[in-house]
């Protein structure tokens, strides 16, 4: 495993993360049994894998308790746990700060933990990514001061939103949607380092798209359903054309989560994980680091291929 620093008062991250938005949820994805739950925690653990995101509405609250079962006899010191306020355990989406502190005891209480690594906004409105339009940042500090976060930040989709926040808050951490074919918030990463703000890339292989297992007559069902035929046609387009890269013995979702470490203001990346056969292929992409040469092949591939799609989440 690899490692990078992450906030103060956490160990370093390991760059290969763990997303656990999949972990005992049976409503947006194939559900799992609490001992395979368990059993994927702790060999990613095993494994070198330290830093677990979660969020209190993922599997309405069971990722997060799951999660907490898992890391009971573990040392706590050890390892990093990234959750989120907005999106509750009950369904409902709350983005007052009046349910900050209830909402981050409520995840403290799940995860059987006295302290989380990093609390974020979860895909918060624009509205609330200035400190001096809201409350919300005086409440996070507070939790910083007593202990039971070490760090806040916001769960984000575009450059935009992360440029915002990072001139208008103090805010450490920003979970950017981040793959080869959403580049967009690569071009913030800059002002992030200067601020010293670590960016975890999510989504990084565009909802399945880059593990290659669609293609354009693909169907979908519950949350991908989402996408047109004419979104599943344009991105099966994009896909054939990076399968047909030479990228060695690796497979495109070791080629996905490479891309996403060859930026050094990335601190981990969280692809999800619902079997031990994902797991370990998330952490052997570490054998396959990407050259200079195809990192800047694919930027110009988003720039000139597929900016122009417009492609929807």
């Amino acid at each position: 495993m690899e490692y990078r620093s992450y906030v103060e008062g956490s160990p370093q991250i390991s760059v290969i993360g763990f997303g656990a938005w999949q972990l005992g949820n049976n409503i947006d994805w194939r559900g799992m049994t609490e001992a395979e739950a368990v059993g994927l925690v702790h060999k990613a653990i095993d494994e070198g894998v330290n830093f677990f995101d979660t969020a209190p509405n993922y599997g309405l609250g069971n990722s997060e308790t799951l999660l907490g079962k898992a890391i009971h006899q573990v040392k706590r010191e050890t390892l990093i746990i990234n959750t989120k306020f907005g999106h509750h355990s009950d369904g409902h989406t709350d983005y007052g700060y009046e349910s900050i502190r209830e909402s981050i005891e409520g995840s403290l209480k799940r995860l059987g933990t006295d302290y989380i690594d990093s609390v974020l906004l979860h895909n918060p409105p624009t509205d609330l990514l200035k400190a001096d339009k809201c409350a919300h940042y005086e409440i996070l500090e507070q939790l910083k001061k007593e202990g039971k976060i070490l760090a806040y930040g916001a769960s984000l989709d575009t450059k935009e939103d992360m440029v915002t926040f990072i001139n208008y808050t103090n805010g450490q951490v920003i979970e950017a949607f981040f793959n080869i074919l959403h580049q967009d918030v690569r071009f913030a990463f800059d002002l992030a380092k200067k601020k010293g703000i670590k960016i975890i890339a999510k989504i990084p292989l565009d909802s399945g798209w880059l593990s290659g297992k669609y293609h354009k007559d693909s169907t979908f069902e519950g949350i991908r359903s989402r996408w047109t035929r004419e979104d599943i046609k344009t991105r099966a387009e994009l896909v054939d054309q990076l399968k047909a890269l030479p990228v060695k013995e690796q497979s495109l979702t070791q080629f996905a989560l490479q891309y996403c470490l060859a930026y050094d203001e990335v601190a981990t990346v969280i692809p999800g994980v619902i079997s031990m056969n994902q797991l370990m292929m998330n952490i052997d992409a570490l054998k396959y680091p990407m050259d200079q040469k195809t990192l800047q092949w694919l930027e110009t591939f988003y720039e000139e291929k597929v900016v122009a799609q417009r492609l929807v989440w």
